[in-house]
């Protein structure tokens, strides 16, 4: 799994500073992408080590850290999800995954939010009350909708 860029964020998580992971090699392809060049396979590898020096650069100034894409690799999500709540249980985590559900090799556990559902361009982003697309905040195991 790659990571083709990141940035610090606002609105991605409600209330959240959020440092935002664009992953790369996205199956999904949803026509009307805002991001058609994380169809492609580029960027760098997204391993413990890099994911550390994120957290070391950034952690301080954020307060989530979100997984943007890697639908193609659920497990290594997971890992990573996990990783991130082992060396820094301050943050909170999410992931926008285009999956209608939850792929079984993520685990709630390791998630503070959940966004699911492919991009529809004709129903909009989760800022259109018209959106398929769901953003759930992560309590106890449970997925509670956020309305934006």
């Amino acid at each position: 799994m790659k990571v083709a860029s990141y940035d610090i964020v606002f609105q991605e998580v409600p209330g959240e500073i959020t440092l935002a992971l664009n992953i790369s090699n996205c199956p999904n392809r949803c026509e009307g992408c805002h991001s058609p060049h994380l169809w492609e396979d580029t960027g760098e590898v997204l391993d413990e080590a890099l994911m550390g020096d994120l957290l070391e650069r950034y952690g301080g100034a954020v307060t989530c850290v979100a997984l943007m894409g890697g639908d193609a690799e659920p497990s290594e999500i997971n890992r990573l999800l996990e990783f991130v709540h082992a060396h820094r249980p301050s943050l909170k985590t999410a992931w926008y995954s285009g999956r209608r559900e939850l792929a079984p090799e993520v685990k709630l556990r390791n998630l503070d939010y959940l966004k699911l559902g492919p991009y529809i361009e004709a129903l909009g982003g989760l800022d259109k009350p018209t959106t398929n697309q769901k953003l759930y905040r992560v309590t106890d195991g449970e997925l509670h909708p956020i309305s934006f």
